[in-house]
């Protein structure tokens, strides 16, 4: 049996039915680069998962299939028990209901932090302008910044920024949020707003995935820490385990640097 055949065979279904997301053996290769080299990740509701690793191990890559904006090259994703990797899947569908953070805030600049939350509520879910506004008022003022409505990006600092970047995705109503190193291009004084506002969010029962370097965070807030190098995971388990007690050498190594 080729090794296709065996992928398809072995993610014909989640293994877990409960799992809001359920990545099975995914590959990702750009041209003769392998970036993912099988990984195998259930995603419960409710829970958030923190992914750590060096630079280059395929965090961002992982986070960007599990939205489609990487289609993997093998294996397959479900998410809430649909197999979105179908070729013949409604993507737009699919991300109306994963909200992504990138590092770069990506808000347009002539447009204020409202219109920037609105837009994409009234050009994907045909929202009007009434209720996108009302959406898009009750997320700037849940991320803090209701007193900043109207200023434009150029008016905000780097951590507002992203507050709206947050904010915008909220307003779509997601049913999982992926945070792609959300603060790395911040300062260090404006880190610690967006992560209160991650911490709310988790609090609050979102299921989130999260790529980070900020080891408080992800030792307070996440539900399960996972490892990976080299397009693996090579460790997993809960925060006080993986930081105290880790056992795969890599892993061990990593951490000693970081911490």
């Amino acid at each position: 049996m080729s090794e296709k055949t065996e992928n398809n065979t072995k993610c014909l279904s989640p293994r877990n039915v409960d799992a809001c997301v359920s990545l099975c053996d995914i590959h990702k290769s750009f041209g003769s680069l392998e970036v993912l080299k099988g990984v195998d990740l259930d995603v419960k509701r409710g829970e958030v998962v923190v992914i750590l690793g060096p630079s280059g191990s395929g965090k961002s890559t992982l986070l960007r299939c599990v939205n489609l904006l990487e289609r993997p090259t093998g294996g397959e994703i479900y998410f809430e028990g649909e197999r979105i990797t179908d070729p013949n899947i409604n993507v737009n569908g699919v991300r109306e209901r994963i909200g992504m953070v990138f590092q770069g805030f990506n808000l347009f600049p002539h447009l204020t932090a409202t219109g920037n939350v609105m837009l994409a509520q009234r050009k994907v879910l045909r929202r009007s302008k009434q209720v996108a506004r009302a959406a898009a008022i009750e997320q700037l003022e849940k991320v803090g910044l209701g007193d900043r409505l109207n200023d434009l990006p150029a008016q905000l600092s780097g951590g507002q920024q992203q507050r709206v970047a947050i904010a915008r995705a909220l307003a779509m109503d997601p049913h999982v949020m992926l945070f792609d190193e959300a603060t790395s291009a911040l300062d260090p004084e404006l880190v610690r707003g967006v992560l209160d506002v991650m911490r709310e969010l988790a609090l609050g029962g979102m299921t989130m995935m999260v790529v980070t370097h900020e080891m408080g965070f992800a030792r307070e807030v996440a539900d399960r820490v996972v490892f990976m190098d080299d397009g693996v995971i090579i460790e997993q388990g809960k925060p006080d385990d993986v930081f105290d007690n880790p056992q795969n050498p890599r892993t061990q190594d990593f951490l000693g640097h970081i911490t």
